[in-house]
């Protein structure tokens, strides 16, 4: 296997050379590694690791002391040497249509924005992988915010189960968990701030920790991860995540993707479009995804529309049409919704799914590609960072 596509940014390590230990965010195998190094016989490590397991993901219990199946000597044991913590919410704000966006501290002092969206037949949680992104996708407000670091898969895992909390969404102990088709929280989009695969390993680990049947257990199916095109991290996301995938095209020749998705210009269309094609899960009942931004006189003419029809061909797919979402100084305007409608229609005549997505919580600045948190401007070196967190 190929090294990891990776940036020179720092991720918090899951453990910190001094002080209790987050369980939140190690697999099943670090989590049972960190109980035996603190004196967990190896014969009951597995068990423990279970029981512990369940309390954390699938009743979302923060207090040993509530780990009612475990001796009061190990809780105890537990309470000295271990911690269960997610992120702080600091601030939500809650739009016209229900849309919930928080703004939640992690580690450093860092912030990252969450958001939540219920629908009538299900609820999204769009989930932020990195502080800041590197991409600065031109009509993308987060990619104005210079990248920080990389979440930790305990910021990740920790954002779900943030919004758990808020939802009251955690079953009784003892009681199974709640059905997907009855969630108030049934999908995650890893489409927040960030690129999910300049990031893999952290995201990776959260998710297989979402997907844990006796844990939040999300089916597979039900989390979408969103990549700007990390072309050597594609099939690697089908081999060891397993989700759905979907891609930020947003234009249909390379002189238009150089500039709105500047990553483009490393892996072009061609590059991608033969990934894509191998991917390893593509199938017509898990088509992958083509997020595609709509904007004014820009890549909205019917001419881009046969373009993309003639790109995807032979792909299972659907196009997933965004109008833009403004956001102040912004440099494009939003396609009138009867260009946005002409442009479905080809899409849609050529035997693709073309759906419009519904703008949620413009009014919170909560919707695509407008998520930035306000306090963090400038890039912070590898020194700074370490400076902030003791390490």
């Amino acid at each position: 296997m190929s090294a990891p596509i990776t940036q020179d940014v720092m991720t918090i390590p899951r453990k910190l050379p001094a002080g209790p230990i987050n369980l939140v965010g190690l697999t099943r195998a670090q989590m049972r590694d960190a109980l035996i190094a603190h004196g967990t016989p190896e014969k009951q490590a597995k068990m423990r690791t279970g029981q512990i397991w369940q309390w954390i993901y699938q009743w979302g219990k923060r207090d040993f002391a509530d780990m009612t199946n475990l001796s009061k000597a190990f809780r105890a044991e537990l309470a000295e040497n271990f911690v269960i913590e997610i992120p702080e919410v600091v601030s939500k704000q809650v739009s016209q249509d229900g849309t919930r966006k928080y703004l939640v501290r992690i580690a450093g002092g860092h912030e990252v924005e969450v958001v939540y969206i219920p629908e009538d037949s299900r609820g999204t949680l769009c989930v932020s992988s990195q502080v800041g992104c590197t991409l600065t996708c031109s009509f993308c407000h987060t990619g104005t915010q210079k990248l920080v670091r990389n979440l930790t898969s305990a910021e990740i895992v920790g954002q779900i189960m943030m919004a758990r909390d808020d939802l009251d969404e955690w079953p009784v102990p003892g009681t199974r968990t709640v059905s997907e088709e009855a969630r108030l929280l049934s999908n995650i989009v890893l489409m927040g701030m960030g690129e999910p695969l300049y990031n893999f390993e952290n995201v990776r680990d959260a998710m297989k920790i979402a997907m844990d049947p006796e844990g939040i257990s999300l089916s597979r199916r039900r989390i979408t991860l969103s990549t700007s095109g990390v072309v050597p991290e594609i099939a690697r996301t089908a081999d060891e995540i397993g989700c759905l995938l979907a891609i930020s095209f947003h234009a249909t020749t390379d002189e238009v993707r150089d500039t709105l998705v500047p990553i483009n210009k490393k892996w072009n269309l061609e590059k991608l479009l033969e990934a894509l094609r191998a991917y390893p899960r593509v199938s017509n009942s898990e088509r992958i995804t083509f997020e595609y931004v709509m904007l004014h006189g820009v890549n909205d003419s019917d001419e881009d529309a046969r373009r993309l029809v003639k790109l995807i061909e032979g792909i299972p797919a659907k196009v997933n049409l965004i109008p833009f979402n403004e956001w102040p100084g912004a440099p494009y305007k939003r396609s009138s919704n009867n260009r946005i409608r002409a442009f479905s229609d080809i899409i849609h005549d050529a035997g693709y799914a073309s759906p419009v997505r519904k703008p949620r919580g413009e009014d919170i600045l909560a919707a695509c590609g407008q998520l930035k948190s306000a306090t963090e401007r400038e890039r912070k070196s590898r020194a700074q960072i370490a400076a902030e967190t003791g390490l």
